[in-house]
């Protein structure tokens, strides 16, 4: 059996892998990188990755985003959001955007993988799930960002306030908001 052979053979339908992922398979990762996907076996997603895809009823299938993010990454601590998931709070958010945001502690920028736009932001601290909380707080973070009506946006945010739990809010602003945000929600909670 040839060395390209045991490779195939390791290989998982549905999987990404980092080029440094297959150096116990092969000698020769890289010239067998180029055989396969030349011969449709693997898709380059970015450089030093690769997806071995899955095929679906209607063709080849994306790889799993958690997946990819996390082979990306080489590591399972991270959270992914949309922007969009903004619009869900009743705030006066409106916009749609064509981007996920991947808090981690590993990676910053913006990344194509596939076809795929990420906007990975290195963060120090960040829940494990998304919590209205974190996203109200998440939303003022980035609020200078986005294409929204600031002023009525923050203008309804203080409205929304008295409705939530203000002791998660309280501790969420703590842990996740930065400095004009601890400052937004300060006067908030007072008035």
């Amino acid at each position: 059996m040839s060395q390209l052979d045991v490779l195939k053979n390791n290989l998982k339908q549905g999987q990404v892998y980092r080029r440094n992922d297959l150096t116990k398979w092969s000698k020769s990762v890289d010239r067998h990188l180029r055989e396969l996907t030349e011969d449709g076996t693997l898709e380059k997603l970015s450089q030093g990755l690769y997806y071995y895809p899955k095929m679906g009823t209607f063709g080849k299938t994306p790889p799993d985003e958690d997946v990819l993010i996390k082979s990306f990454l080489g590591d399972n601590r991270f959270l992914v959001m949309s922007p969009n998931a903004y619009n869900t709070l009743g705030v006066g958010t409106t916009q749609l955007y064509n981007t996920r945001l991947v808090y981690n502690h590993k990676r910053h920028g913006d990344f194509q993988l596939g076809n795929r736009p990420f906007s990975f932001r290195q963060k120090p601290h960040f829940p494990g799930k998304l919590t209205e909380e974190f996203l109200l707080v998440d939303l003022l973070n980035n609020l200078d960002t986005l294409a929204e009506d600031v002023d009525k946006v923050l203008e309804l945010v203080s409205g929304k306030v008295k409705t939530m739990d203000i002791k998660k809010l309280k501790s969420t602003v703590s842990k996740y908001g930065n400095a004009k945000t601890k400052k937004f929600f300060s006067s908030t909670f007072q008035s």
